[in-house]
């Protein structure tokens, strides 16, 4: 289990190697895998049969997973990894198509926004984003630390890797990488001149063009590279609503790079970015109805009673027809951009390192709240502006030494400015209050006092965060490594929420009778509605001290056994939302995490098998927490502190390269994540009492959004059809168990297991300049929630996964 980074010539070949048929060995994703093979890389090869055969004869790999460069296997951490060959070889682009390939790491969003990344488990409770909260999977890119997960719902252009590091990272990362880190590097600019192009069709009518090109403009003193990609994806859902698509993907990505080496001993780099995304997500999908509560008692005002005083006609109950039905506009748009720029100045014994990076996010979404045709919740939005600075300084030591070390300093400030909109429709009041107990004239006062009105909202929560670190290996002989880290964060963070009637919206008071004025007046402050005037600020210090002790042991040269213990902290947060108003902060997080792996390789590195075994406690684990207010169907979203939570397991690795055309890999990872301590959840829906405000006890219970057991299998086979030619094949293939994707543990919220085969089948040229290709995602075009969700009245909406796509690729590298 490592970060594998290719460099040099070993580079160029690897990259190259469209035609890598053992990149798997070392570059399927969920594999930590050993020096057995190379996979893809940062530039162009000499053929596809030298980086075969390179990868065949177990040349090794170095890595950069704790800032120095080191051999794979010999660091004792739990890493999995896609290199660019995988991609290639996959047709990987987003995030969300990364996780099947890497079983410890689940990804779901209910929008980009709203995205939830856990390891083992572990990282958010919930995908309702809540913006004075970090979440504990951090995500990198070329070594600038990304402040929201949105952030990471963006195309992937020109990688030279993605590196998952499971387990806390705390020491080396930061402090939001309680549960793990998702580290990302792209491909650098070369010094000799090289051009990869692709262009892709597919069904759903998606097109997708990407590009890199890279060439020096002074000798060898300046290089540059510009990387572009542009993606389309029509919707696989229908609006009934319409007859308009849902659920498409318009990514547009542009990075241009610039590589300076003034002096052997100097180089920089510079980097500017700039990615827009449009979609129209997310389409509610009603999979269900229930009127009964667990106990057989009816529910009253169900979903059948509130449809039948409309006149309103429910859709079929079945998600996977894929149609809804939604009148108000629904949209996910973003833009995110960014500059940095790295300095490595080599001094002999050591190098010093410095990273500076400023980057702006911006979110614009559109919900149709209610999910249906009528006018009932006409808004329920938060737009973001979100704006980061970075500063990184660190040292480390170079080449190998008595006692290598790795040293720093790190700053990070950030600001989201968030805008929130709350806004009913005519038909709210006729939807929601039942007219068998509820006076007629209360229910013509609410529709006067709600219809078209509209609540804004402004918050701000802001943070400085400063942090030293440093971490040592002391090679006490040959074979035993004793590995000690620190890291010391002090984190300040002040923000405030304001929430405000926005005038001329809704009713006229004018043409009401003093009484009518009077009863809107309460209705528009009543807690229910949540449009009620509300201020208020919130700030909190904290000073937190991180670190690891690793013990590795090698049995012969290619076999590692370690054990390490690590203590992380994550700092409090904001809970700068209207249900925050009672308790505005929330308390830090302290992670004790134990781990034993073992790294080896046999057949003369041809077979690489990797295990680790876990064991992660947090206590006052931070959730997200979304509790119905009393006497009604809206909710009160927050932070919370869960007092304790577990997560263990076993995760095993394996890759066989049989001969130089053909190698298997399998990853598998059981995973037993549950809340130890938690009294007083939220309670779930099918349990409530209407009107009341309930919780219940889920000690012992599974964390939601994890499956107990996942495994990933690959295969990779090619076969000269000529001097100049040959076909090739791979296959991939991820199963995942049952999971609850209700933070409440409802049993509407179950997600039922699944398994997901991907496939692609080519013809390339021996030297890797053409490659084209047919290729398949979800090939049995299997039917699978991505989550599910009750409401309080009887609905359980979902979340689906997507249908079969299927296309060709066209790929040219000179």
């Amino acid at each position: 289990m490592k970060t594998i980074i290719l460099h040099g010539a070993r580079t160029r070949r690897a990259l190259h190697s469209t035609a890598g048929l053992l990149a798997l060995i070392a570059g399927t994703p969920a594999l930590a895998a050993g020096e057995a093979g190379a996979g893809g890389a940062a530039t162009a090869p000499a053929s596809a049969a030298d980086d075969a055969a390179d990868a065949y004869a177990g040349e090794a790999i170095v890595v950069t997973a704790r800032h120095r460069e080191e051999k794979s296997q010999d660091v004792p951490v739990a890493i999995s990894v896609v290199d660019s060959g995988t991609l290639e070889r996959t047709g990987n682009f987003t995030l969300n198509q990364i996780q099947q390939l890497v079983p410890s790491l689940q990804v779901s969003a209910t929008n980009p926004r709203n995205s939830n990344i856990n390891i083992r488990g572990l990282g958010a409770n919930s995908a309702l984003a809540v913006d004075g909260l970090e979440y504990g999977v951090g995500f990198y890119i070329d070594g600038v630390y990304y402040g929201r997960p949105g952030q990471s719902q963006f195309d992937l252009v020109d990688l030279q890797q993605i590196e998952v590091l499971r387990g806390p990272q705390g020491t080396l990362f930061g402090k939001n990488t309680t549960a793990g880190a998702l580290n990302i590097t792209s491909r650098e600019p070369s010094f000799e001149p090289e051009l990869t192009a692709e262009a892709s069709l597919g069904n759903f009518d998606y097109h997708q063009v990407r590009a890199s090109a890279s060439a020096p403009i002074l000798d060898d003193k300046i290089a540059v590279r510009l990387s572009v990609a542009d993606t389309h994806r029509g919707g696989y859902l229908l609006n009934r609503y319409d007859l308009s698509r849902a659920q498409d993907y318009d990514n547009f990505t542009i990075r241009g790079q610039v590589l300076i080496k003034p002096a052997e001993d100097l180089k920089i780099r510079l980097i500017g970015d700039y990615s827009k995304q449009k979609q129209h997500f997310s389409l509610s999908l009603v999979d269900g109805y229930f009127t009964t509560f667990a106990n057989g008692a009816p529910i009253v005002n169900n979903i059948f009673d509130r449809a039948a005083r409309l006149n309103y006609t429910l859709p079929a109950p079945d998600a996977f027809q894929r149609v809804g039905n939604a009148d108000a506009p629904f949209q996910a748009n973003m833009e995110s951009y960014g500059v940095s720029g790295q300095a490595d100045w080599d001094i002999g014994p050591a190098t010093l390192t410095s990273i500076t990076a400023y980057r702006w996010w911006d979110w614009y979404p559109a919900n149709d709240v209610d999910g249906t045709s009528l006018s009932i919740n006409i808004k329920g939005q938060q737009i973001n502006y979100q704006r980061q600075f970075s500063q990184e300084l660190r040292i480390a030591s170079n080449g190998t030494n008595k006692i290598d070390y790795v040293a720093g300093l790190f700053y990070f400030w950030q600001i989201i400015r968030g805008y929130g909109a709350t806004q009913y429709g005519q038909d709210f009041a006729a939807w929601n209050l039942n007219p068998a107990t509820t006076p007629a004239a209360t229910i013509a006062n609410t529709a006067l006092a709600l219809t078209g009105f509209e609540a804004d909202s402004y918050s701000d929560p802001r943070t400085k965060s400063y942090a030293a670190f440093g971490q040592a290996d002391w090679h006490i002989t040959d074979e035993l490594t004793l590995t000690a880290g620190l890291r010391y964060t002090h984190e300040n963070k002040k923000g405030s929420f304001s929430r405000f009637q926005l005038a001329g919206t809704g009713v006229n008071l004018a043409t009401l009778t003093p009484d009518q004025v009077a009863a809107v007046t309460a209705i528009r402050n009543a807690a229910a509605y949540q449009l009620s005037n509300l201020s208020f600020s919130a700030a909190l210090k904290d000073n937190a001290v991180s670190g690891l002790v690793t013990l590795g042991y090698k049995l012969t040269p290619d076999v590692l056994v370690y054990g390490s213990y690590s203590r992380g902290s994550k700092s409090g947060g904001l809970n700068i939302t209207a249900g925050g108003a009672s308790r505005p902060t929330v308390d830090p997080e302290k992670v004790d995490a134990f781990e034993l792996g073992l790294k080896s390789q046999f057949l003369d590195r041809r077979l690489t098998f990797n295990a680790a075994a876990f064991l992660t406690e947090i206590r006052d684990y931070q959730a997200n927490v979304s509790e119905q207010i009393p006497g009604s169907t809206a909710s009160n979203q927050y932070i919370a502190n869960i007092p304790k939570v577990r997560s263990k397991g076993i995760e095993a690795d394996l890759s066989f390269a049989a001969n130089e055309w053909l190698s298997f890999t399998a990853s598998g990872a059981y995973t037993d994540a549950r809340f130890v301590s938690y009294a007083n959840a939220p309670q779930r829906p099918e349990l409530a009492i209407p009107g009341t405000l309930q919780v219940q006890d889920l000690s012992g219970q599974r964390l939601p959004g994890v499956s107990r057991f996942a495994y990933s299998l690959g295969a990779d086979v090619a076969q000269p059809v000529s001097d100049d030619f040959e076909v090739y094949g791979h296959a991939d293939y991820l199963h995942r168990s049952t999971f609850n994707s209700t933070a409440t543990n409802s049993i509407y919220g179950i997600v039922p297991a699944y398994g997901l085969l991907n496939g692609r089948i080519g013809l390339r040229s021996a030297d890797g300049v053409y490659d084209f290709a047919f290729w398949v995602r979800n090939l049995t075009d299997k039917d699978y929630y991505v989550s599910r969700s009750p409401g309080t009245f009887g609905l359980i909406s979902a979340a689906v996964g997507e249908p079969r796509t299927f296309g060709a690729t066209f790929r040219v590298k000179l």
